[in-house]
Formats: C-alpha cells, structure tokens, sequence
C-alpha cells in the first residue's frame, strides 16, 4: 500500500485552484479536507515512512497519537474556514489558505527536523499572503514584519538541528529537551512561532491585518503547529510552565485596554496558548492531554470567535469596539455563535473550554505549582472579562451604536454553526475528545468541585465587570494605541538606527573635511620643498655636491667602523 500524505492533497489543490473557475474551486476546496481526512483515518496509527537523501535519513510522514490528533484537528480548522471563505472572490486567498492547511498538516507529520523545517518555512509564506490580501499600507507592513520574524525563527530551527545532527548523527524529531546549544536555538524557533512574552508582538502586529477570512485561518494553524511541537520536543521542561503563567497572565491587560475588537482576540490567543503551554512544561499525562485537548478547542471556539467579528467587519466595515453596538438587532444569529463561542473560551461548564482547561488546573495542583495555579485562576478571570464579556458586548450590545445592517452571508453563518455545534457537543460529550488523545484519560471533568468553583469564578467576574462598567472605572473604548514590546522595533529601533545613521555620516562629514585639510597642507609642503620653486629644485654648484657626497660617505665609513 503507497500512503498518500495528507498535505499533499492540499498542495494538489492550490495548485489547481489557481487556474480553476470560481464554482469549481469552490467544490474543490469543500472536498479537499474531507478526502484527505478520510485518507488520514485509513491509515495506520503507528506509520513510519522514511527516506535517504544525501546520506541524511529522512521521515516525512510519521502518524502517531499525537500527529493524528493535530492533523484531525487541521481538518477541521481547514473546512470550516473554507465554508467561511466560500463568499470570497479571491482566488490569492483560496490559494494561500489551502497551502497553509498543508504546510501545517505537513510540519505535524514530519518525523525529522529537516522536513519539520521545510514546512515550518511554507507555513510563513503561505500564511503571508492571507495579510497581504487586505491590500492596505498597514497590512503590508505587518505582512513584512510578519514574514522577517517568521523566517527568523525557521533559521533559528535549522541552525539548531544542524547543530544537533552535528552532535548525535541524527535529524529525527523526538524528544529533545534543553540540553545545548541546538536545542536552545530550537526552543526559541518554537518560542517565537508560540508567542511566548517579547516575542509575541507579530501576532498582535499581523492577525488583524488581515482579511476576515484569513485571520480565521491564522488562528487555527501556526500557534497551534507551534504548541504540538512543543510537546513533542520539550515536554516536561519545568522552565515552560513559568512561562507558560506569564502568558496566560500578561495579555488580559493589553485586551481590556484594546479598542479593536479583532486584535483583543489576538492577545486573548496568547492568554489561551500559555495554558497549553504550562500543561506542556508539566509534562504528566493529566497536563498533557489537558494541553493538546486545550488546543484543540481554542482552535474551534477561537475560530468561532474570529468568524463572528470577522462578520462583524464584513457586514459594517468597522472592528472598534467604540465604533460598534446594537448590532444584535441586525445580526441576532451572529450574536448568538458570538456567545457560544465566548461561553466556550470562558470555560462555562458543558461548553468545551470547560472540559479542557480544568484538566490543566488540576494536573497544576496535583504537581504542587501553587503560585502557578493563582496565576492560571487569575488568567481564567480575565478572559471572562475580555474575550467572554467584552467581545459580543462592545459588538453586539452595549449602546447603540445607530449602524443597521444585514445578516452576515450564509456560507458565514453555516462555518459558525458548525463551530458552535463543536462548542457544544465537546462540552456536553467530552469523552469523544478525550479517546483522541495521546495518553489515556482518567479524568472527569464534571465534577461538582469542579463546576461549583467555576461557577462561582464567572459570577464574580461578570459582577466584578459590571460593577467597573457602572462605577466608570473599566478602561473605555478608546482610538488610540497601546504600547506593547512591538514598540522597540517599529519605533525605537527605527528611531535609533536614524539617529544613529545621522550621527555616523556627521562623523564621515567632519572626518572627511578634517583630511582634505590634511591632504591640502601636506601638498603645500611638498610643493614649498619639491616644486618647481621649491628649495630641492635649485640649481646647486657640481663642486658644492662633490663635497656633500664626500662628507656623506665620511660619516657613512665612521659610522661603520665604530
């Protein structure tokens, strides 16, 4: 049996969606992920398939637990953005979208860090051309530094694995751990590509750049290749579970301050990822399988999320919570997969985040990180407030902002049915999930502990937000710009490199002039003793020469015999 990769049904069809009518791509696209998703079900769960290039051994096609997980997950990410797309006219973006599903089912089935290379630098630039696609002065330049950061990190990937092949002999992508030089290189090429803090300003730099659709892609796959190979490589690496709390904590203060709606998703994302990362740095099978469950879900209700606001932006025109509201009586069905969506992000019992994210708190306690857990309580707090409160309130409710529009297009409306549909039945039915992932699971989530703390959590909460909203204290809905760490290098570097620039051709100026005048005072002194009428150039008398030679020579001989 030859085993069909399941990327390379989605490189197939970019290939042939650039060159098909609008109709028929459109079927081609829906088809896409459900064959290659069928075709991945067929195949074995402990499939190896390797190759010799170069006299490198090579594995481009790994399928196990894990894989399998992510490359079901991607599926799902692909079609319902897809079906999100369908209104779309843009055959740049439909390409785009279906090589980025591919680049990253292809990064999670590479069995060595060569191919997981290769499509790690696909994945940026496929992904590149979903920003550029809103065709703005703004969205190229996030798009360039989108790219340049992106690239850096494949770099970083690279370096580290040649640095490891160096050492061991081997490119096979297994657990790797901080034991050198390669593999921190490689800790920070997935570093960057997670968004761990002060290297997470492409995200919130780029995400909203982008079109409606496209950021519904971005949100499902980069971040999310980024954390499986975190637990594929460095799982269990205590130093992942600090940092880890920082992420989940940092973003809520930049969310609560943000006007645009879509980039208060973009720091919302990172709040999510550092659960799964924390679960990771944990490294038991409870944290695990908390994490990858985890990222499987903010793919899904993240999505929704981006959808609902990405029809927001569609319908209106406009993504600022100051500009929007009242948009329920326009959009009641958007309105409502709003919600869902943010009843899932905020974990309410028998919504998804529920299920996953309680997982990662206990195996937190169970490992005895107290700190980390106030931390992870905190976090959970804020992203009630930001993403499951200030979300659908600024765009939906809140006052009304006068704009009467139409319901979002069907396509829109049917991709976030699915997604909600997901929300929901996950929260109510979570053993399907839990027999996907990598370890066995020996957990039940609906436990009245359990539900009993998180209703108590999102009751204070949501008191907690009204009381600011009525006391005048919750931050208001502002234009203006917030300074993050992205500030040092699209500000202040350029800033410095400027003045810097200036200063250096001052030097050059004045070090310039100061050697002309050099250069001019050294020509009038030769000139003064070897011109024409210098002192050298007069005539002088044969016999006053032969005594001059005589006296030389003279000296010469006493000199020598001394």
């Amino acid at each position: 049996m030859i085993e069909f990769p399941p990327f390379a049904f989605f490189y197939l069809a970019a290939l042939a969606a650039a060159v098909l009518p609008r109709v028929p791509r459109q079927a081609l696209m829906l088809a896409v992920p459900v064959a290659s998703c069928a075709a991945l079900l067929q195949l074995p769960s402990d499939l190896l398939v390797s190759m010799s290039i170069l006299d490198l051994q090579l594995e481009p096609l790994r399928v196990d637990r894990l894989s399998r997980l992510f490359g079901i997950l991607f599926h799902i990410g692909a079609f319902i953005g897809i079906v999100f797309s369908l209104h779309s006219r843009d055959r740049t973006q439909h390409v785009a979208a279906l090589a980025y599903a591919g680049s990253a089912l292809g990064a999670v089935f590479a069995g060595d860090l060569l191919t997981l290379f290769v499509f790690w630098e696909l994945l940026a630039v496929s992904s590149v051309f979903l920003i550029f696609a809103s065709r703005t002065e703004r969205s190229f330049g996030a798009g360039m530094r989108y790219l340049v950061i992106q690239v850096i990190s494949g770099v970083l990937l690279l370096a580290g694995a040649l640095i490891l092949y160096g050492q061991s002999g081997s490119l096979r992508f297994e657990h790797i751990g901080l034991t050198g030089a390669g593999s921190m290189l490689i800790f920070i090429a997935f570093g960057i590509k997670c968004a761990f803090p002060l290297l997470h300003n492409w995200l919130t730099d780029a995400y909203p750049e982008a079109t409606p659709t496209g950021t519904v892609f971005l949100s499902a796959f980069t971040t999310k290749v980024a954390v499986y190979a975190l637990a594929r490589g460095f799982a269990g690496t205590e130093v992942l579970v600090y940092i880890g709390a920082v992420m989940t904590c940092f973003p809520i203060f930049y969310a609560v301050i943000e006007n645009d709606l879509r980039r208060v998703l973009a720091y919302s994302m990172i709040n999510q990822i550092g659960f799964m990362v924390v679960g990771i740095g944990l490294g038991t099978a409870l944290a695990i399988n908390g994490a990858i469950a985890h990222a499987f879900n903010d793919v899904i209700f993240k999505g929704l999320l981006m959808m609902s606001m990405g029809a927001v932006l569609h319908m209106t025109g406009r993504i600022n919570g100051s500009d929007l509201g009242g948009l329920y009586k326009s959009m009641p069905v958007t309105t409502t997969f709003c919600i869902v969506g943010a009843a899932s992000i905020s974990a309410f019992p028998l919504f998804s985040g529920f299920v996953s994210k309680s997982m990662v708190m206990v195996a937190v306690l169970e490992e005895g990180h107290p700190v980390v857990w106030l931390a992870l309580l905190f976090a959970s707090a804020g992203v009630f407030h930001h993403a499951g409160i200030k979300i659908p309130f600024f765009a939906f409710f809140a006052h009304d902002s006068g704009i009467r529009t139409q319901e979002a297009p069907t396509n829109m409306l049917i991709a976030m049915g699915i997604a909600a549909a997901l929300c929901i039945g996950i929260g109510v039915w979570p053993w399907v999930l839990y027999d996907l992932l990598p370890f066995a699971v020996d957990y039940t989530p609906f436990d009245g502990s359990h539900i009993l703390a998180q209703i108590q959590l999102l009751v204070f909460s949501a008191a907690a937000f009204a009381w600011l909203k009525v006391a005048g204290i919750y931050p208001p809905e502002l234009h203006s710009t917030n300074i993050d760490v992205e500030w040092l290098y699209r500000r202040l570097a350029p800033r410095w490199v400027q003045q810097t620039t200036a200063a250096s051709r001052r030097a050059v100026d004045a070090t310039s002039r100061a050697g002309e005048g050099l250069g001019r005072n050294l020509m009038r002194l030769v000139l003064h003793h070897y011109g024409p009428d210098g002192t050298l150039a007069r005539a002088w008398p044969t016999g006053s020469m032969v005594l001059w030679v005589a006296v030389l020579l003279g000296a010469s001989l006493v000199l020598y015999y001394l």
